[in-house]
């Protein structure tokens, strides 16, 4: 079911409110009803495993580097003022232990290999990149996802983006873990046409043993959705080895299906396409050999929410 366009009034902020985005994403097609432009705001309490986005996680700007574009050329070693750049060869490498973020590296680079993720924007300036797809929303039934990072991460940020939105006619949806003040998931769900929350895992120790964090905030601020307007749709990434133990998932979709404003379940394979971005950020992946999981598998998954009688589950 496609959630309908909210049109009940704003509670405050404005288009001068600004935040750190790391992305905007335009065209998607799984973030919500239609075609979508998702804004990933940078900063997230949570460290998954598995995250594909691993440049979103800081709430600061970091610096990555694009091997591909990277010409070896040392124009980034002879431009750092630390002496331990001229201890090494090559390139830089995405950070050094007493890096200070001067950019003299990244101003140095004549290829563009070294660049900044994340940059400050005001919710007017988010707006009107969005607005330059509202023709295909239209014809899809789409519009705007805040995405991150965890966009709870930046409330005032979040509410002014959601704000601007509704101010311009444009749908909107949340995209969250949940980790976060209730007051301001449910400001953000009340100017919100859909809630997208992700489950990890059901267990407490497991939850924290995979993403840094209990999940007993994450489970409450569910429950308090259950108190509001807005349809929410579960989304669970299934982690071969990690969390797709088939009893705990069983207590989740048990859990998931008392759960009144809950219309569908998706299930997101995990897949590998992050690696590359903890390369780019100096880091190693934490799942480094961890396949995809197989069909019969998702099938099973699929079958224990289908059991609890938890609604439309896909894929």
């Amino acid at each position: 079911m496609t959630p309908a366009l909210r049109t009940s009034p704003a509670v405050g902020g404005g288009v001068s409110t600004s935040g750190l985005v790391f992305n905007l994403q335009k065209y998607c097609l799984d973030d919500g009803p239609g075609i979508r432009t998702t804004v990933f705001l940078k900063g997230c309490p949570l460290c998954c495993a598995w995250c594909h986005n691993p440049e979103g996680i800081h709430p600061r700007p970091e610096l990555v580097v694009v091997e591909s574009r990277c010409v070896v050329c040392g124009e980034c070693r002879a431009a750092c003022p630390l002496p331990a750049a001229s201890l090494g060869e090559g390139p830089l490498p995405a950070r050094l232990a007493d890096c200070r973020q001067c950019a003299a590296c990244i101003d140095a680079c004549p290829t563009g290999a070294r660049q900044w993720i994340g940059r400050t924007m005001t919710a007017g300036e988010v707006l009107r990149e969005v607005l330059q797809d509202r023709v295909f929303y239209e014809e899809s039934g789409g519009g705007m996802t805040i995405s991150g990072g965890e966009p709870l991460a930046q409330p005032r940020f979040l509410l002014a983006l959601l704000e601007a939105a509704r101010a311009a006619s444009v749908s909107a949806v949340l995209d969250t873990t949940g980790f976060g003040p209730t007051e301001a998931l449910l400001a953000a769900a009340r100017l919100s046409d859909l809630v997208l929350y992700d489950l990890k895992a059901f267990d407490d120790a497991r939850h924290e043993r995979l993403t840094g964090v209990s999940n007993r905030r994450i489970l409450a601020n569910l429950e308090a959705l259950d108190e509001e307007e807005t349809p929410v749709w579960i989304r669970l990434p299934v982690v071969p080895g990690f969390n797709d133990d088939l009893e705990d998932l069983g207590r989740m979709a048990r859990y998931v299906a008392q759960r009144r404003r809950v219309t569908r379940v998706s299930l997101l394979p995990f897949h590998r396409a992050g690696v590359h971005k903890f390369q780019r950020l100096g880091r190693v992946h934490a799942l480094e050999g961890v396949a995809t999981p197989t069909a019969e598998r998702l099938a099973a998954v699929r079958r224990v929410f289908e059991d609890a009688g938890v609604p439309g589950v896909s894929p």
